[in-house]
């Protein structure tokens, strides 16, 4: 009987340790469901991955639709627009004509390469001009407008919402009122 008793001990220490562990991974795996799967959470994902597919729509329009017909102008010459460089210092073999910036890049040469970054201006510009377009057309359907226009308080002169009647940092009322009224002393 006495070497059934240490069995029963380790048996027992064992299945309280089982349960301890799966209490504990049961509230670690019940605390991150409700943080994952929280609304807000859920939103932010979805939105991200919209605005990836978004981004790429946008990027693909302005290289592959806009910027070809701006490659054609007269002072563009042949290569597209993302090509385009100049070389500030040349590389290793100082002799060599650079067809392509990878060329350049290549050879170890100092390029400064303002077809990208025009690529890039544009890539920016096109994104903003169609999130705002966006914006606008939810402002329409939904009568709650995403973009938050603001005015000067006449008074301490702090950004302020358009729609606000008293500024939140003096105060003050935006229709006058505080000048037209007297002090009662």
């Amino acid at each position: 009987m006495d070497t059934q008793r240490p069995w029963d001990d380790t048996r027992q220490t064992l299945l309280h340790g089982e349960q301890t562990v799966a209490k504990r991974v049961k509230s670690v795996w019940k605390g991150f469901t409700e943080f994952a799967l929280r609304d807000s959470v859920l939103e932010v994902a979805v939105g991200l991955m919209i605005a990836s597919a978004f981004t790429t729509v946008v990027n693909s329009f302005v290289s592959d639709v806009i910027l070809p017909p701006i490659s054609l102008l007269p002072f563009m010459s042949h290569k597209n627009l993302p090509e385009k460089f100049a070389v500030l210092r040349r590389g290793h073999n100082a002799t060599a004509h650079y067809n392509t910036l990878k060329q350049a890049e290549d050879d170890g040469a100092v390029t400064l390469s303002y077809g990208l970054f025009l690529d890039h201006l544009l890539n920016f510009v096109g994104l903003g001009l169609v999130l705002y377009a966006i914006a606008n057309v939810y402002a329409a359907v939904s009568h709650d407008s995403i973009i938050k226009h603001t005015v000067r308080c006449i008074y301490c002169r702090k950004e302020i919402s358009q729609k606000a009647r008293r500024c939140a940092f003096c105060t003050g009322w935006q229709d006058g009122r505080d000048d037209r009224e007297s002090s009662a002393l």
